[in-house]
């Protein structure tokens, strides 16, 4: 086995995901630090081969990576194909397999079968628990602004990438339009939370900022006395139910607007289990009450991908030193992240080796 270590920037099969984790400058970064990147040809994503060419990575055909080297490490950012049966590398990527999502078990099985493993981006984080590489802050800001342009009646169906100029032009001209919403951004402090606030600034709206203090005395009666709901907040534990099916009942909700950023649909921990599907570029606004007021949804998992180069570059530079450090000894943030997979097996029944460290 080679000492050199191997990436592999896979293809993603989703023809809506235009980001990547790995901007081509990165992967030049990569390159002279010593490691071996390889990328995938994808005619959606943001950045052509041919800038990774000229980083000094070497090109391979989209999803070739399951005849990779056995040691290379499979870098992406969304679901993997049906096939192979057996995943015999170690990937990174988000996973969405720890908090009992559907088809979480066989996922984990098929990792299992190859002897390899999920090293979820979700959690790569720090001796504090907090994120390292996340897409939050353009999660939250796209979150808020179709919010905005949803109530304007100005939000474009079927979704289509956008320029950051256009985009902004557009919500100022919705300030334009009438009274502004009554927003209320949950989760206002965190990353995410900020690009909400960014957003809504840009259409001319003030929100109202909860965080943890508000959301630990949850004011129902405050909440629905909004016209636009952006959630933010990510749950990793038991928590009471921002909205539930009686809030979205009530006759005198005021509340018409729910842009959920954190999609959390089929966790146990989900904030908002007033719906159970996400929606989708084709049909981003999902109606749970069509009578009384209105319900609307918007709950779009890949939303980044709307702004596809400033989200790639913001995340390839928060996720290029725990790269890089994949070239030296193993980083303790990595063997974090292969320990919560090995745990999350056991309690799927699923037998899978001891990791050191």
């Amino acid at each position: 086995m080679s000492n050199t270590v191997r990436l592999w920037v896979r293809h993603e099969t989703r023809s809506t995901e235009r980001r990547t984790p790995v901007t081509p400058d990165d992967a030049r970064r990569l390159v002279a630090a010593g490691l071996d990147v390889t990328v995938e040809e994808s005619p959606q994503r943001i950045f052509p081969l041919r800038e990774y060419l000229d980083a000094g990575c070497t090109g391979a055909p989209a999803g070739s990576w399951p005849d990779a080297p056995p040691d290379t490490v499979v870098v992406g950012l969304k679901e993997l194909p049906d096939q192979p049966a057996a995943l015999t590398h170690r990937h990174v990527y988000f996973g969405h397999a720890y908090k009992g999502q559907r088809g979480a078990a066989e996922l984990l099985r098929r990792f299992a079968a190859g002897d390899g493993a999920l090293l979820d981006l979700e959690y790569l984080v720090d001796d504090d628990g907090r994120r390292l590489a996340a897409f939050g802050y353009w999660a939250g800001y796209l979150g808020a602004a179709l919010g905005v342009l949803h109530l304007a009646g100005e939000l474009d169906v079927p979704l289509a990438p956008l320029r950051r100029s256009d985009l902004d032009e557009r919500l100022r001209r919705s300030a334009k339009t009438g009274e502004p919403p009554r927003a209320l951004v949950i989760g206002a402090l965190g990353r995410c939370g900020r690009g909400a606030r960014s957003a809504l600034a840009v259409a001319g709206i003030t929100p109202t900022c909860w965080d943890l203090a508000e959301t630990t005395n949850l004011d129902r009666a405050a909440l629905l006395d909004h016209d636009l709901l952006v959630n933010t907040v990510l749950s990793t534990g038991p928590v009471e139910p921002f909205l539930t099916t009686a809030d979205v009942d009530r006759p005198d909700r005021r509340l018409t607007l729910v842009a959920d950023v954190t999609c959390d649909v089929g966790s146990p921990y989900n904030t908002l289990p007033i719906y159970d599907r996400t929606s989708t570029w084709d049909q981003p606004v999902l109606r749970l009450r069509a009578t009384g007021p209105v319900l609307d949804v918007i709950a779009v998992d890949n939303l980044p991908s709307l702004l596809p180069r400033e989200a790639s570059d913001a995340f390839s530079a928060d996720l290029l030193p725990h790269l890089l450090s994949l070239a030296g000894p193993t980083a303790a943030t990595w063997r974090r992240c292969e320990r919560v997979y090995r745990e999350t097996c056991r309690t799927y029944g699923i037998e899978v080796e001891e990791v050191d460290g």
